[in-house]
């Protein structure tokens, strides 16, 4: 290592040069982001991504939840749906015609109670369980999405909602 670089790590604040000043105050109020914050961010976006991908599976419900648009009328499973999971997905021990209806209702379920919190670590470990199927089985390629996906749930998983959640209210009553 460097012996300029090694004595402006060693020095006290008093004696470290402006730019480390500036990286140490920086990284300091970066520490103070809010677990919270970031579970809240981490539920919000997740859920987006299961939300959209469950809406291209069904025909009769469209709830565009980033525009605030939405028609409501009997929500059916898309046939479009069912021949990608006949013809492309091939699931190995369930037969499309069960996978297609089960991950259209995982697709929309988990995500609502990720946005509000409700039961998060299952719904978390759901979607994980979901996004791990979907990496062995039908997009194997596709493991840079899915572990970013892994990590936002991973940590839903094991850190739980935050403050902003009905989890954390439930859990204070």
């Amino acid at each position: 290592m460097n012996t300029h670089v090694e004595s402006a790590v060693r020095a006290p604040a008093t004696e470290r040069t402006g730019l480390a000043q500036w990286a140490e105050c920086g990284v300091g109020l970066l520490s103070r982001i809010p677990p919270s914050l970031i579970a809240f961010v981490g539920r919000f976006s997740i859920a987006a991504v299961f939300w959209k991908s469950g809406q291209t599976k069904v025909e009769g419900l469209a709830i565009d939840l980033i525009n605030g648009e939405f028609s409501l009328g009997v929500p059916r499973l898309s046939d479009s749906a069912l021949y990608l999971f006949q013809e492309e997905y091939r699931l190995p021990l369930i037969p499309p015609e069960l996978a297609a209806p089960m991950a259209a209702f995982a697709e929309h379920l988990f995500p609502i109670l990720l946005l509000l919190g409700l039961m998060t670590r299952l719904s978390a470990l759901a979607l994980l369980v979901m996004t791990l199927t979907i990496q062995l089985f039908v997009y194997p390629d596709a493991y840079p999405t899915h572990g970013v996906w892994a990590a936002v749930l991973l940590y839903l998983i094991a850190n739980g909602p935050g403050r902003v959640s009905l989890d954390h209210w439930i859990a204070r009553r």
